[in-house]
């Protein structure tokens, strides 16, 4: 049987509804209060089990049965004050399914990040053989999923079946207005700047399509960039723009004007008491080019990725 951890979460949902629409039966995580989405509620062919990643004792009992697991939960958070939970959940909460998947035998596909890839080469785009190095000004999502992808590859020294896989901005309807959504629902609402970074997008589909090919291969000790194209943030708001009809943004936000954004975004959220709508971490990473080659996906599994204008155009069709 098949174990899909972060099972409620975005992409989770997306690879639970491709497998069971082919007739596969699966035991699902979620947490105690978590909301199931629509996409996957009242599937028959689901099994649900109450278990975080970090209680290693619920843990022990959703993996009796399991042959294959596919562990696609993360916290996600560019919020300093969210550093120990990240670690807690991505390092630590990946050490104990790697250890548990060590332990019982059982092949592994774990959900890393681009963002444990190494920087770019000048000129060069970032390829699976890229290594991240520590920067002091890394952020503390970047740090929990390095550490995090280095428990598997600690677990395949050991012996361990997995392959994991480097998803670039995955993005998707089924994201709602949170993650990657939340980008469309500042376009939406009017938001007149853009960025001069750049960073690689990808359908939810397309991504839990190459994993069920990936799990399903004879790949083990490989990693892969899941990533559909390239965008500059000015191209990706502006056909956000176009698909809810609206002006794109068309001023440029410059680094001292970030700088000012984060900061008062920070001292709002000590009077709303709500998160910051920008942190100083995302203000840097909407700054900086990073660009991915998708080739040794391609090459493996013979994938084509949907075009990400379609992807944005199907988006906003179904929020406008």
């Amino acid at each position: 049987m098949i174990l899909v951890t972060g099972a409620t979460g975005f992409l989770g949902a997306e690879l639970i509804h491709q497998l069971t629409s082919q007739g596969i039966k699966l035991r699902a995580l979620k947490r105690e209060h978590s909301i199931v989405p629509d996409l996957i509620k009242d599937n028959s062919l689901v099994d649900w089990a109450i278990a975080d990643i970090n209680d290693i004792s619920a843990l022990e009992d959703a993996f009796e049965g399991i042959e294959q697991v596919y562990h696609c939960a993360a916290l996600v958070s560019f919020d300093p004050k969210d550093k120990a939970k990240l670690l807690r959940v991505n390092i630590e909460g990946t050490s104990n399914v790697v250890n548990l998947c060590a332990d019982l035998g059982l092949r592994l596909l774990h959900v890393s990040s681009v963002a444990a890839l190494g920087n770019a080469k000048k000129g060069a785009l970032i390829t699976e053989k890229d290594f991240w190095e520590y920067d002091a000004k890394a952020h503390s999502y970047a740090i929990s999923k390095y550490e995090g992808e280095m428990e598997v590859w600690r677990g395949i020294a050991e012996g361990l079946d997995a392959v994991i896989v480097n998803p670039s901005v995955i993005i998707g309807a089924g994201a709602g207005f949170e993650g990657s959504g939340a980008i469309f629902k500042l376009v939406k609402d009017g938001m007149s700047y853009y960025t001069k970074g750049a960073t690689g997008l990808v359908d939810v589909a397309d991504v839990a399509k190459s994993m069920i090919a990936l799990m399903n291969s004879k790949e083990t000790a490989e990693r892969y960039i899941l990533s559909a194209e390239n965008y500059h943030y000015k191209q990706f708001f502006g056909e956000i723009a176009a698909g809810y009809r609206i002006k794109a943004p068309n001023k440029e936000a410059k680094p001292w004007m970030l700088a000012i954004a984060w900061r008062a975004a920070k001292l709002a959220s000590l009077f709303t008491r709500k998160p910051a709508a920008l942190t100083s971490d995302a203000a840097r990473s909407s700054l900086n080019e990073s660009l991915y080659s998708n080739e040794k996906i391609k090459q493996t599994i013979s994938i084509e990725f949907k075009q990400i204008k379609q992807s944005i155009e199907e988006i906003c069709a179904q929020q406008y």
